[in-house]
C-alpha cells in the first residue's frame, strides 16, 4: 500500500512539473515586454544609432508603455533589414560589433514570433502580386476640341476645270465659316493599354473650305475640314491597342486611320499644331487609302534604336458583297488620289476586298533629334494593284531650327490617265 501511494505521489509530481513548464512558456509568449526589459532598451538603442524604425509612430518604441511580443519582433524585424541593407551597400564599417551581438541575441529571443510575422508578411506579398495581376480598374479620360476658321479665295479666268476635265465652277467663291468638333474618349483597364473612340461633326467636309473647292484633287483642302458632315455626328477612331509582350503592341480597330500610327514626324504631323494643309501632314502617295478596319503591329526593341510597324487597312470592311462605285471615298480621309484616277469604278468590297492596302514601315531613331522611316505600301483599288514608296525625315538641328520632309512614288495601272507613276514630295525649315 504504501509502494502504490508513493509512486502515486511520483506520477502527479511529474504531471504538475510539466504544466507548470507548459504554462511558463504560453506565458512567457503572451507576455508583454515592459520599457525596463533588456529587449526594449536594445531596440530603443538600435533605433536611436540607425534609425531603423523611422516608419513606425514614436508613441510605439519611444513611449512607456510595454510592447506586445509581436509588435517588438515586428520592430526587431525592420532593424535587421536595416542593418543587412548597409551590410550591402558596404557601410560594415558603421555597425557596432556589439549592437550585431545585441541584434543576434535578440533575433535568438524572439525565433518564433519573426517566423509567424515573416510567413503574414508573405502571404500579403502573395495576395498583392495576385491583386495586381487580376486588378481591373477602367479609367477614361475625356478630351475635345473646337476648330473655328475662316475660309476665303479666288481665281483668275473664267472657270476652274478639274485634271479630268470637268468644270468644277464658273463663279467665284465666296468666303466661307467653317468648324470641326471632335470629342474623345480613352479607356485604359491595366494601364498600359488604350480604348479610342472619337466622335466628330463639323460642317460640309471639302466643300465648306474654299481651297478645297477650288482644287478638289490636289488635298488642298484644310485637314480640319475634311471629317464631319453637314452638322452630323459620326464615328471617326474606334480601336484598342495593348502590349501583346513586352516589346510588342498590337491594335486592333473597327475604324482606324493609317496616319495615326505610321508616316508621323514631329514637325509636319497634326494639323492643327503643325499646318493645316492635308498635303503637309499626309503622304497621299503612301497612304491613298481611306481609313477603315484593320490591325496595327508595332515592335519596339530596347536594345536598338528602331521601330518596326506594319498595318493592314480595309476601307469597306462592313461591306460584304457589291460593286460600290469608288465616289464612295469622298467621304473618307486621305482619298484624294484614288478619286481621281478611278472616278467611276467600283470595288469588291469586305474586309480582304478593295479597296485595301498593307504598309511596312522602319524607323531608324538614334536619338530624339533625328528620325528616318523608310516606308513600302502596297494594295488594290477598284481592282487595280498599286505599289507605293515613302522616306519621310526629321532633324532638329536645335532647339529652334529643324529640317523635315517626306517623299513618296507609286505605280498605278490602268487609270483614267493610263499607267501613271505618280510622286509626291514636301519639305520644310
Amino acid at each position: 500500500m504504501q509502494r502504490k501511494l508513493y509512486l502515486a505521489i511520483v506520477l502527479l509530481f511529474l504531471a504538475s512539473h510539466s504544466i507548470s513548464e507548459a504554462e511558463e512558456l504560453t506565458i512567457n509568449q503572451l507576455s508583454d515586454v515592459r520599457t525596463t526589459d533588456w529587449a526594449f532598451i536594445t531596440l530603443q538603442s538600435l533605433r536611436e544609432r540607425y534609425g531603423c524604425l523611422k516608419s513606425y509612430p514614436d508613441r510605439i518604441y519611444r513611449g512607456n508603455s510595454a510592447l506586445t511580443r509581436y509588435e517588438l519582433a515586428a520592430g526587431l524585424r525592420s532593424c535587421i533589414n536595416k542593418l543587412d541593407e548597409m551590410l550591402d551597400n558596404g557601410l560594415s564599417d558603421k555597425i557596432r560589433q556589439e549592437d550585431l551581438s545585441a541584434l543576434q541575441r535578440l533575433q535568438s529571443e524572439f525565433t518564433s514570433e519573426l517566423a509567424i510575422i515573416s510567413q503574414k508578411v508573405d502571404t500579403l506579398e502573395q495576395r498583392r502580386d495576385l491583386l495586381e495581376t487580376q486588378k481591373f480598374s477602367p479609367t477614361t479620360k475625356l478630351s475635345g476640341q473646337a476648330i473655328f476658321a475662316v475660309s476665303a479665295g479666288g481665281f483668275n479666268g473664267d472657270r476652274i476645270i478639274s485634271p479630268t476635265r470637268a468644270i468644277v465652277t464658273r463663279t467665284q467663291p465666296t468666303a466661307t465659316f467653317l468648324y470641326r468638333l471632335s470629342l474623345d474618349l480613352n479607356t485604359s483597364f491595366v494601364g498600359n493599354d488604350l480604348l479610342k473612340i472619337r466622335l466628330v461633326t463639323g460642317s460640309a467636309g471639302a466643300n465648306d473650305s474654299t481651297s478645297g473647292f477650288l482644287e478638289p484633287n490636289f488635298a488642298s483642302a484644310l485637314d480640319y475640314s475634311i471629317q464631319g458632315r453637314d452638322n452630323q455626328i459620326s464615328l471617326a477612331r474606334l480601336y484598342y491597342s495593348f502590349n501583346v509582350v513586352d516589346e510588342v503592341r498590337l491594335t486592333i480597330a473597327p475604324f482606324m486611320v493609317a496616319g495615326d500610327f505610321i508616316d508621323k514626324n514631329r514637325y509636319a504631323n497634326v494639323s492643327f499644331n503643325d499646318f493645316s494643309t492635308q498635303s503637309l501632314v499626309n503622304n497621299f502617295i503612301l497612304l491613298s487609302r481611306p481609313g477603315g478596319a484593320g490591325v496595327v503591329a508595332e515592335w519596339s526593341p530596347k536594345q536598338i534604336p528602331i521601330q518596326l510597324r506594319a498595318l493592314y487597312v480595309a476601307a469597306n470592311a462592313n461591306r460584304p458583297t457589291g460593286s460600290v462605285i469608288v465616289n464612295s471615298l469622298r467621304s473618307s480621309e486621305s482619298a484624294e488620289l484614288p478619286v481621281l484616277i478611278f472616278p467611276n469604278r467600283g470595288g469588291e468590297q469586305g474586309l480582304f476586298g478593295d479597296p485595301y492596302q498593307g504598309i511596312v514601315e522602319l524607323e531608324y531613331s538614334a536619338d530624339k533629334n533625328f528620325a528616318l522611316r523608310l516606308q513600302y505600301a502596297g494594295g488594290k483599288v477598284v481592282g487595280s494593284a498599286f505599289h507605293a514608296f515613302g522616306v519621310n525625315f526629321d532633324w532638329g538641328i536645335s532647339g529652334r531650327i529643324g529640317v523635315f520632309g517626306r517623299y513618296g512614288l507609286s505605280s498605278y495601272k490602268d487609270t483614267e490617265f493610263g499607267n501613271i507613276n505618280p510622286n509626291y514630295w514636301m519639305a520644310g525649315f
